[in-house]
């Protein structure tokens, strides 16, 4: 039921056990042509502005903002069906799930994965492994995850203790550009494996709304954009949405032209396997000769943008 399951599950090595994805399913490419279960009721073509307030339109009625197809579930008949519980934004819901999976007459397991940080990530890829009988490939996936994330690390520290009197580079993770939204839960995290700090969001918490102006007195060094659900090219056509913003040029990312642009979509909003991935990316982005970046995710490395929308 979201994408960062089913990046999961592949990881494990059992793409071939997949009967249906959600409709923003879309890594490894093979996945791309098995049914669809969900689909979302946010209008198509709406402005950054317009899907945050239907989203809280949406959340102040209680509906819904995606449709579960309950025909096509019932086709599949799924033994397995993974949902979670961690952002109402951005998955149907637990709840809704495991209403529909009562009425199959294969009576499903529904594992709700809640991964709020880099561990829960890890953990809920175990899990995974565990209900399935493959709990020995996913402790060596895991493992292969644990060991790149304690080399970003270890290279962090290290390029930290050879500069004593250099304090961690100031970074803001920017999750959303109309209105502003800080980046919570994972995101923190590795923003300090990373060897930065987060001026303004708070690991384990959720994103929040912020105001350009909180943005502007934290004065990030670094700033990295990373709209959730967006690619490079759709966060561009909002960065002019913070041009009019006064006083925004003084900060001292923009400045010193240290302002990035990132796949959301792929990276930073999918706590799945990809976010080992985001880390690499991020630290590439905060200290490029500390973190060289490996030739597969060159392609993906943080853009350099303006906040007019150029790159």
């Amino acid at each position: 039921m979201l994408p960062s399951a089913t990046e999961m599950v592949c990881a494990i090595g059992m793409a071939d056990l997949l009967c249906g994805v959600s409709h923003e399913c879309d890594f490894p490419r093979r996945v791309k042509s098995l049914p669809r279960v969900t689909r979302c009721l946010i209008p198509t073509g709406a402005t950054s502005g317009e899907i945050d307030a239907f989203v809280r339109q949406q959340a102040e009625t209680q509906s819904a903002i995606y449709a579960l197809d309950t025909d096509l579930l019932l086709e599949l008949r799924p033994d397995l069906i993974l949902t979670q519980s961690v952002c109402g934004v951005c998955a149907i819901a637990d709840d809704d799930v495991r209403a529909v999976a009562e009425t199959l007459p294969t009576k499903p397991l529904v594992l709700n994965l809640q991964p709020d940080s880099l561990p829960a990530v890890f953990e809920s890829m175990v899990k995974i492994g565990e209900v399935t009988g493959r709990a020995n490939d996913a402790h060596t996936v895991v493992a292969g995850l644990r060991s790149r994330v304690e080399a970003v690390g270890q290279r962090s520290m290290r390029s930290l203790d050879q500069t004593p009197h250099q304090k961690r580079l100031r970074v803001m993770v920017l999750e959303w550009i109309d209105p502003p939204f800080t980046a919570g839960h994972w995101t923190p995290e590795l923003v300090s494996i990373a060897g930065g700090a987060e001026v303004l969001g708070v690991a384990g918490q959720r994103s929040q709304t912020t105001q350009w102006e909180s943005i502007r007195q934290a004065d990030p060094e670094l700033m990295l954009i990373a709209c959730c659900g967006l690619s490079v090219d759709r966060t561009c056509q909002d960065l002019p949405l913070a041009n009019p913003i006064p006083d925004l040029y003084e900060m001292t990312c923009v400045r010193n032209r240290r302002v990035y642009a990132v796949d959301g979509n792929a990276f930073f909003s999918r706590p799945g396997p990809r976010l080992v991935d985001s880390l690499e990316i991020l630290a590439h982005a905060i200290d490029p000769a500390t973190h060289p970046l490996s030739s597969d995710l060159s392609p993906h490395a943080a853009v350099a943008v303006d906040l007019l929308g150029n790159r």
